[in-house]
């Protein structure tokens, strides 16, 4: 394992992905492009040979985001309530997390962080600070392959009520010390350890890696 829980074999084979779509956007000429294909079959090999999905479907999976390799965005909203803090339990996992998801291309962070929270727990909100600004793929479970940051946002309620959607199962308020089971990958202690931070300090600058 590599620093702060992260599997080094998924740190190498990004790492080799994200060089060969570097190499292949920047390409000169077809030799270029034959080193990146060769590159991104090597990080196929790594990730087929760790986990379930074969070096093919991988293959493709690495065309989904062309161009230079950068950094997913993910948002986050804390949002507390009488002390406790809002999650929603997760169709995909079943497990608990703060409403949030990838950001959309073309939209504000925080018209994002408002849609998320609304979509996934009814709420209307207003974003009031950012907490945290962090590499998501480090300290819990990545992810997933690509690499991405996560922003945390405390945000205030404003209006709306409690409903779930398709993505989630359920919404309701929890004390910080009594929390359900978390999808780590979304939600975890140290995240919620920084959103409690904020909350007794409102002084307390922007947590980042």
């Amino acid at each position: 394992m590599s620093q702060r829980g992260v599997p080094q074999w998924l740190k190498w084979a990004r790492e080799i992905q994200a060089l060969s779509q570097n190499i292949r956007t920047f390409a000169a000429n077809e030799y270029d492009v034959q080193n990146a294909d060769n590159l991104a079959g090597v990080a196929a090999e790594i990730v087929a040979s760790h986990s379930q999905l074969p070096v093919t479907q991988t293959l493709e999976n690495f065309k989904v985001q062309p161009g230079y390799a950068t950094p997913k965005v993910d948002v986050r909203a804390a949002i507390v309530r009488d002390g406790k803090i809002l999650l929603v339990q997760e169709s995909a996992d079943r497990r608990w997390c703060m409403p949030g998801g990838w950001a959309d291309v073309g939209k504000r962070p925080a018209e994002m962080v408002i849609r998320e929270v609304d979509e996934e727990s009814g709420f209307q909100v207003e974003p009031r600070k950012v907490v945290a600004v962090i590499d998501a793929n480090r300290g819990g479970e990545p992810m997933e392959f690509y690499h991405a940051y996560k922003v945390i946002w405390l945000c205030d309620i404003v209006g709306g009520e409690s409903r779930t959607s398709h993505e989630t199962l359920a919404v309701e308020f929890f004390d910080f010390d009594v929390l359900p089971p978390l999808s780590l990958h979304r939600t975890n202690q140290a995240m919620l350890a920084e959103v409690r931070a904020h909350l007794d300090d409102p002084l307390r600058p922007v947590a980042f890696d």
